[in-house]
């Protein structure tokens, strides 16, 4: 069982410790305050200590709870921050501007309080001398090109007008603050920071290793960014990287990669980086030949055997080249991908899970040539065959856990160079004709898009459109319609696949605009009463049904009924998934 040791302290009491030797690791995002949570800062403290203005008002007995420090101690033997990092940089940052102003001050009063601050930033002697040479903290976050600014700051209490950081900026104001401070209330001065030491109150967590220090803070943390996953792998490169007299090259890398990641992944859960770490592991989970529908969490997979696999610079490569990818993917990249493979691309874009960008990303991986470019005719057949597979099972077993059997058992295959094939899961014919025809296509069924999608694609005149065209379903026979006119034999056909089709949302048809011959105008664009043209849509079928018929009634949803089920079939046997 893990151990824990809770404590509340005051400032003085956490700080001054003599054993206090706090460090930010290099997993740490950089230091993100800005003067409004500093001015946010003083205005608490201040109010806390000085009621109303007044210092007399104040209570010795009230405490100011500024939030938990959540550390580990390391095997260097110091607090390794994982929480609370902001404010207690922020802290230093303080209480080196009032060490500063006290040093210029000659009182027996000033002078004590001047030790006391003192004790909190530099480690003291076994006389509880502070030694200005050696501070309490340290920073090593990789990606934060100001911390020598900051360490530089609380050595020295100077800051250079050509200093710009966050830190820089920050310690400024605070020094402005105290300045303003000291005009309004000189005789009362030593009392703001003395009450600050005494009565800030914080709740330093310090377990005992670091898993148990990051489950407690994704646990307290209600606000701001948790460190994630990926925070703790960028860590472990930089170490190997340093090692290997590589840092800044590391450094550059990431950062790049991060904003690559950032641009192109929006997963419902982790962070962007996260994502691509988590598609990267499929493919290193096929190549150990993991087939189990049970994942690790990201971290477990990644730390075993110390972070073997990221003490190897080709893992980096392979998440740099893997990022490309996706990043192509996302842009519709004609020089990388044909016409046809973009418009599976984009089906699959609308496919039911996330599983396909998994199962891809293991193919990329395993087939890519030297130049990081697929072979585009195996690629098509591969993208048309886990489209067909993926949203068929969708139908017939919905849930991404349901998919994990047969998908991760082909990513096996796919590493191994043998065919996709599915052999164990394919499909019956008449049974899965009869799961189509009794499904429920609900619009609030994400396999229901998936299907409108792949049969607006299976139009050969259907042009490639772009991913950030943002499409909903469109009833053809509106239900206004049925309401007010009642020509459907059944209210269960307006939710069949034959009554739906893909439309812009931008495209904003009235509730009242309910007839075929009112949607029309819609779909094949038209000028409106203010001389402005409304394009229609890109959806060619939708175009070829406003300027061929001049109405859509029952049977129209039937015959297209028939006709999206007959050709996903065959769909399916052209790729060999019938039984």
């Amino acid at each position: 069982m893990s151990k824990l040791s809770v404590d509340q302290k005051n400032i003085i009491s956490l700080f001054g410790d003599k054993n206090s030797n706090f460090i930010i690791p290099d997993y740490q995002r950089p230091y993100a305050w800005t003067e409004e949570e500093c001015q946010t800062l003083w205005e608490d403290i201040f109010e806390f200590a000085f009621p109303n203005g007044q210092y007399k008002d104040f209570n010795s007995d009230e405490e100011y709870y500024l939030g938990p420090i959540v550390t580990f101690k390391n095997e260097c033997n110091k607090k390794e921050v994982i929480d609370g990092q902001q404010r207690l940089t922020t802290l230093l940052l303080l209480l080196r501007a009032f060490y500063v102003r006290f040093s210029m001050m000659k009182t027996e009063e000033s002078m004590k309080t001047r030790d006391l601050i003192a004790k909190c930033i530099w480690k003291t002697d076994e006389f509880g001398t502070a030694n200005l040479n050696e501070l309490k903290i340290d920073s090593e976050v990789a990606t934060d090109n100001d911390k020598e600014e900051f360490l530089e700051i609380l050595k020295t209490g100077i800051v250079k007008d050509n200093q710009k950081s966050k830190y820089a900026k920050n310690y400024r104001f605070f020094q402005e603050k105290i300045e303003g401070f000291l005009n309004e209330y000189l005789d009362v001065f030593s009392y703001f920071p003395i009450r600050i030491l005494n009565n800030c109150i914080l709740l330093p967590i310090e377990a005992d290793n670091q898993n148990t220090a990051l489950r407690i803070f994704s646990t307290l943390n209600d606000r701001g960014l948790p460190l994630s996953d990926a925070d703790i792998f960028k860590a472990q490169f930089y170490k190997f990287y340093s090692k290997n007299g590589k840092k800044d090259e590391f450094i550059n890398k990431w950062k790049l990669l991060e904003e690559v990641c950032n641009k192109i992944f929006k997963p419902l859960t982790g962070t962007p980086m996260d994502e691509l770490f988590t598609r990267y592991m499929y493919y290193e989970r096929a190549k150990l030949g993991i087939k189990t529908s049970t994942t690790e969490a990201l971290r477990k997979f990644y730390e075993k055997d110390s972070y073997a696999l990221l003490n190897n610079e080709s893992t980096l490569k392979n998440l740099i080249d893997l990022a490309d990818f996706w990043n192509d993917i996302s842009n519709q990249d004609r020089d990388r991908f044909s016409e046809r493979v973009l418009k599976r691309l984009f089906v699959l874009n609308y496919a039911p899970n996330g599983m396909w960008t998994y199962f891809l990303s293991v193919y990329f991986m395993k087939n890519k040539d030297i130049d990081n470019n697929l072979d585009d005719e195996y690629l098509y057949k591969f993208l048309n065959k886990i489209t067909a597979f993926i949203f068929a099972y969708a139908i017939t077993n919905p849930g991404v856990n349901a998919l994990r059997t047969p998908v991760f058992s082909e990513m096996i295959n796919v590493v191994d160079n043998r065919d996709v094939s599915f052999d164990e899961f394919k499909f019956d014919k008449s049974l899965l004709r009869n799961n189509i025809e009794n499904y429920g296509f609900w619009n609030q069924r994400p396999v229901t898009k998936s299907m409108l999608v792949w049969w607006a694609f299976q139009n050969e005149q259907q042009k490639l459109i772009t991913l950030d065209n943002i499409f909903e379903i469109e009833h053809i026979y509106a239900r206004n319609r049925q309401d007010n006119e009642k020509t459907l034999s059944n209210n269960k056909y307006l939710d069949v696949l034959g009554n739906k089709a893909m439309l812009e949302k931008r495209i904003n048809i009235r509730a009242s605009d309910y007839r075929f011959e009112d949607k029309k105008k819609y779909y094949n664009g038209y000028i409106n009463s203010r001389n402005q043209k409304k394009d229609g849509t890109q959806n060619i079928e939708l175009i070829n049904l406003a300027n061929n018929k001049e109405d859509f009634t029952e049977s129209d949803i039937i015959e297209r009924n028939n006709e999206i089920i007959d050709s996903f079939i065959k769909y399916l046997e052209n790729n060999n998934l019938i039984k």
